[in-house]
């Protein structure tokens, strides 16, 4: 097989680029993931240790094979819109995470050393919805 640029094979096909199919928003990328994880639920994952202890020069290269992160890396359609690699802080970046969000779907102090991906999945789905009650708060109790 000849790997060749996008421009070489531009001049000998009709390439239609992705970018509209691509995940753009935080929103977006985040209903992905817990998509990913939803499509089997019962699988076990394995859980990243003490990510709450980490220095986070340590933190942000913890990885764990067959975890919840790897699942989101493993998907083309999150690596096409950005995603790098299945680290912690390739996750905190990408799905735009504080700590306390990502240490809460991946860390082992709240599974054990596994965690059924459809338990997981849900603490994705609720960093959406938490960011929507935090927004209706400060909306309703913060004066403009």
């Amino acid at each position: 097989m000849k790997h060749q640029t996008l421009d070489q094979l531009q001049s000998v096909a009709d390439i239609s680029p992705l970018s509209p199919a691509l995940l753009a928003t935080r929103t977006q990328r985040i209903e992905r993931w817990a998509e990913l994880l939803y499509r089997n639920p019962t699988r076990s994952l394995v859980a990243l240790t003490g990510t709450e202890h980490l220095h986070p020069s340590v933190r942000g290269e913890a990885r764990a094979v067959g975890s919840a992160i790897s699942v989101a890396f493993d998907d083309p359609l999150l690596r096409a819109s950005g995603m790098q690699s299945d680290t912690y802080g390739e996750a905190r970046r990408f799905f735009e995470l504080s700590d306390w969000q990502l240490h809460e779907i991946v860390c082992s102090c709240h599974t054990g050393a596994t965690m059924q991906a459809g338990w997981a999945a849900g603490r994705v789905r609720r960093v959406l919805n938490g960011s929507k009650i935090l927004a209706w708060l400060r909306k309703g109790f913060i004066p403009h």
